[in-house]
C-alpha cells in the first residue's frame, strides 16, 4: 500500500519541487519499504506525468 508520505513525495516530484539528486535520495530512503508492485505503480505514475 502506498502511504501518504509516498503520495506526497510523488506530488512534489510531479510539480518539480525536487532536484534530481533529491528525488533519488528520497526514493532510496522510501524504496526499502515498498513492494515491487508499488514501485512499478510509482514508475507508471511518474512516467505519465513526465509525458504530459
Amino acid at each position: 500500500m502506498i502511504t501518504k508520505e509516498v503520495n506526497e513525495w510523488i506530488k512534489k516530484v510531479e510539480c518539480g519541487n525536487y532536484t534530481s539528486w533529491d528525488i533519488m535520495e528520497e526514493f532510496a530512503r522510501i524504496a526499502k519499504y515498498l513492494t515491487k508492485e508499488e514501485i512499478q505503480q510509482i514508475k507508471k505514475r511518474l512516467d505519465a506525468s513526465i509525458k504530459h
